[in-house]
């Protein structure tokens, strides 16, 4: 991986974690494994006719995620309902469109190495996710503490809810470079999953959620380089390690 490569993953690994942060107050961290699926499509489509995998994965998360939007207004499902009803279909879908010398790079990663302007546009879209993340925040929040205390404080509740799962799929989006849909899911569930376990405040679970997405990016991919490996399963087994370790360290921590 270039250098290019390498910023862009840390990068990615920082808004991972905040927007992972949020998705596990909001008890949906497993969506990010599943609105990573949604991408296949996409990815399969793209490398069929030979374009530029992350456009094709584009247009699919965004087809996905206005999808699930509506089956939420219109059916009256639940969020995890909604988004398990099209992972089942963007799955099945995406795996039949894929060609089959491709589906490797497709679940887990593996794509060419990152040029200017896709390092470029990579890091707009993290700074988006951060920005957005930033000024939703303070909805957020109240939306988790009570949908019905928001709504009554003037917060539209759908709104900022299909805003967050925009934010949701655009973090996913960036993550899909070099972790594929297989495994992009990781960054948004395991760091969050580890601040949660070593924060004792919002604003420390929001700090080290990210820098534990960043620690696994790092580590991850100094092994993969050293021993010549795909960085992607080695990220998420990077960061599947750190959470094992640092669960009994919390519980000592608060002895």
């Amino acid at each position: 991986m270039n250098a290019y490569g390498i910023i862009l993953s840390l990068a990615a690994a920082i808004v991972a974690g905040i927007v992972g942060s949020f998705a596990l107050m909001k008890r949906m961290t497993l969506a990010g494994d599943v609105v990573s699926h949604l991408a296949l499509p996409g990815l399969g489509l793209a490398m069929l006719w030979h374009i530029q995998p992350l456009i094709g994965a584009a247009v699919t998360l965004a087809l996905g995620v206005i999808i699930i939007d509506q089956l939420q207004r219109r059916g009256g499902l639940a969020t995890e309902t909604a988004i398990g009803v099209v992972f089942v279909a963007g799955l099945s879908i995406g795996t039949l469109l894929t060609p089959r010398e491709d589906l490797i790079d497709a679940l887990f990663g593996g794509f060419p190495a990152i040029g200017p302007i896709g390092f470029i546009a990579g890091m707009l879209a993290c700074a988006v996710v951060a920005i957005s993340m930033f000024l939703l925040r303070d909805r957020l929040i109240l939306i988790i503490f009570s949908p019905d205390l928001a709504h009554s404080a003037g917060v539209n509740v759908r709104r900022v809810n299909f805003l967050y799962l925009c934010i949701f799929g655009l973090a996913i989006l960036v993550g899909l470079q070099y972790l594929g849909a297989l495994l992009v899911g990781s960054m948004i569930i395991v760091p969050a999953a580890i601040g949660r376990r070593l924060a004792r405040t919002l604003t420390q679970f929001l700090i080290i959620s990210p820098l534990a997405g960043m620690l696994s990016v790092a580590i991850g991919l100094a092994i993969a380089s050293h021993w010549q490996l795909v960085p992607g399963p080695v990220i998420a087994a990077v960061a599947a390690a750190l959470f094992f370790v640092l669960v009994p360290w919390r519980r000592t921590l608060t002895a």
